[in-house]
């Protein structure tokens, strides 16, 4: 996959211009940004997409000296199971965030 680097957004798509995989994330204080959203296209879903767009995400963090809380489940859930290898990326305030589903875009 070609992934694309936005402000706050790391994503895929396809020759149409059809998303396939996508993560959001906003930027929080003290370089950290929360990882609020993660969206793998249906026809790609039980792939192991989501769980590269995550080693995408965390390299990029890494490159860019940030720390993750996750707010998305998925995200939450990945870093938890990833914190040794990615523990230079996470925040120390992970196991104390919120998490939900966001939906259409939306909490």
């Amino acid at each position: 996959m070609n992934w694309i680097f936005e402000d706050g957004r790391i994503y895929s798509v396809d020759e149409n211009n059809e998303l396939l995989a996508e993560t959001t994330f906003v930027y929080k204080e003290n370089s950290e940004v929360n990882i609020d959203y993660t969206y793998v296209n249906p026809a790609l879903r039980g792939k192991g997409i989501a769980g590269k767009m995550m080693e995408v995400v965390a390299d990029y963090l890494r490159k860019n000296s940030l720390k993750a809380t996750a707010t998305c489940s998925y995200a939450n859930a990945w870093l938890k199971k990833h914190r040794e290898a990615y523990s230079d990326i996470i925040s120390k305030d992970i196991d104390d965030e919120a998490v939900s589903c966001k939906i259409d875009g939306n909490h």
